[in-house]
């Protein structure tokens, strides 16, 4: 009995002194190699384990020279694993509470990208298009000279057509459904708030349409030269010349009408 009590003693202290040693280990990690074995782990792909790491040295090592490192790796993994709303965060993070960090502007358009990425198509919900144009937009107004500008322009030209797009389909929904007035409304928004998109030239010719079907022959006629002035080599003259004779016409009969 006191054999097995002995060597039951003998066994618990071995591991105790195990675990004392493992923990020592543990804690012998600095911040740098902790930070490390996160980015072979990002550098392998291994997205899941590499955030695990960094996530210890934004806890353990808040103070550390490798800290915003860290958090933009953070931020990154989520990224390369498509988790845009997670990812947004943790670059948001970085961007607050880490100003002074050279990643921080890098950080910014990453935002704008995660909110550009799960931007849905023209027919759902824009709450996500409008959120990535604003970042996108802060950005270039705080980093004009960064290389990444071009590209931040291009992406807000790309959202901004969806945006045009959801309002010029609202539109002709509203014609066919022959609310007229409620369709001239958000041509009109496209023509101001969107003419340097594909859409603008068919909202013009689209609101002269609804002008005529509201019989406002006046506003249709000074809407139809506001488009030749704009669209002299437009892709539907054709059309609105066919649509200025019809509103001549109307003005014509009219003039003859109250002259009679």
């Amino acid at each position: 009995m006191n054999k097995i009590i002995v060597l039951s003693l003998s066994i618990l202290i071995i591991f105790l002194l195990n675990a004392c040693s493992s923990s020592d280990v543990v804690k012998s990690i600095t911040a740098d190699e902790r930070f490390e074995m996160g980015k072979k782990l990002f550098d392998d792909e291994d997205y899941l384990d590499a955030i695990h790491e960094f996530e210890i040295v934004k806890i353990q090592f808040p103070g550390s020279t490798v800290a915003d490192d860290a958090q933009y790796y953070l931020a990154e993994s989520r990224f390369k694993m498509e988790e845009y709303l997670l990812a947004a965060q943790e670059y948001q993070e970085l961007i607050r509470n880490m100003s002074a960090s050279s990643f921080v502007p890098l950080a910014q358009f990453k935002v704008g990208l995660c909110y550009y990425n799960i931007s849905p198509g023209s027919s759902l919900d824009q709450q996500y298009t409008h959120r990535a144009i604003d970042e996108f937009q802060t950005f270039i107004e705080y980093y004009p000279t960064h290389e990444l500008v071009q590209e931040a322009t291009a992406n807000i030209k790309k959202l901004n057509e969806t945006l045009a797009k959801k309002l010029y389909e609202t539109a002709k929904l509203y014609m066919n459904m022959e609310y007229y007035k409620s369709a001239t409304i958000y041509f009109n928004t496209v023509i101001e708030k969107y003419h340097d998109t594909p859409y603008a030239e068919s909202a013009f010719i689209g609101k002269v349409r609804a002008l005529v079907l509201r019989k406002k022959y006046s506003d249709a006629e000074l809407e139809i030269d506001k488009y030749f002035e704009k669209y002299a080599n437009g892709s539907m003259k054709k059309e609105a010349e066919n649509l200025k004779k019809q509103i001549e016409g109307e003005l014509k009969s009219n003039k003859s009408v109250k002259n009679s």
